[in-house]
């Protein structure tokens, strides 16, 4: 392993923290995918950092990781189907408090990246770009981009016309591009604006 360290750091206070992070919110298609981790207190990686910063090599290394060092880990996919119903910013939140239900570990905190959470059975404390910044929510950032990278490129293989092996389900040219040829997929987010305007279909 390299010699050089990450810049993130484990929470400073005594308790037992609980990160959350989501990957998929600002796609057209797929679902959104919500992670939760318990990290060992001694937990540490040089190469881990927020999900975006890291290539895809890096983020199945590290996926490989921290599944197996992690206390606990649980990752949930809201579906676009409850995305439509209950909104994406609920749908992000209620993947993540999914996770943290499925955690066979006590924790006494939750972390979570963002500035948006519901009321929840422990305290949380939400930390604007905290995937750059702590640990327990970096890793639940890793672990939610690469299982929902899975997903998408299960999804590409049964709707090929999107470029979803590479745009995951964001809105690319490509993938809209596909939409104006082909329609929407049953995994498209019809609360979403797929298309720009003067681009829009009749479906």
């Amino acid at each position: 392993m390299a010699t050089k360290k990450s810049k993130l750091i484990h929470w400073p206070g005594k308790e037992v923290v609980a990160g959350c992070d989501e990957a998929g919110r600002g796609c057209l298609s797929g679902p959104v995918t919500a992670a939760a981790v318990i990290l060992p207190p001694n937990f540490a990686h040089p190469d881990l950092n927020d999900s975006k910063q890291l290539s895809e090599k890096k983020r199945d290394a590290l996926r490989l990781v921290i599944e197996q060092e992690a206390l606990a880990w649980a990752v949930t996919h809201i579906s676009p189907e409850e995305i439509d119903e209950i909104n994406i910013l609920n749908a992000s939140i209620k993947g993540m408090q999914d996770s943290l239900d499925q955690l066979k570990h006590p924790f006494d905190l939750v972390l979570v990246d963002g500035n948006r959470f519901h009321p929840y059975s422990k305290p949380h404390q939400c930390i604007i770009k905290g995937d750059g910044k702590y640990l327990a929510i970096a890793a639940a950032s890793v672990l939610a981009k690469t299982h929902r990278d899975e997903v998408m490129m299960e999804l590409h293989d049964q709707y090929p016309h999107y470029d979803w092996n590479k745009n995951k389900g964001y809105p690319t040219k490509a993938h809209r591009q596909g939409i104006v040829e082909h329609g929407k997929t049953p995994v498209h987010r019809n609360s979403f604006q797929l298309l720009p305007r003067q681009l829009e279909i009749p479906y």
